[in-house]
């Protein structure tokens, strides 16, 4: 698939590679130049898109709880520095 660049150095983007990336008008796409010369275009998730991929805890923890595992979590750390 190939397309023309306008004189303002604008491309369309093939219908066949939109349906593949899932692209709709006003979608972001972001540009990345390997070390080789090659480009690779992925589009840029909407944040909505992220909504749902991560699982709520089955069970809510409680202020104290956290504020615990972040002691623990701390002592943790200095204990395995020290060993180092």
């Amino acid at each position: 698939m190939e397309s023309a660049l306008s004189i303002k150095g604008q491309a369309t983007i093939p219908k066949a590679i939109r349906d593949h990336l899932h692209l709709e008008s006003g979608d972001r796409i972001k540009f990345f130049v390997h070390p080789d010369g090659s480009v690779v275009i992925l589009p840029k998730l909407r944040v909505t898109a992220l909504k749902g991929i991560v699982r709520p805890r089955s069970r809510r923890v409680s202020i104290d709880e956290m504020e615990n595992a972040a002691v623990e979590g701390a002592v943790a750390r200095t204990k395995r520095a020290k060993v180092r």
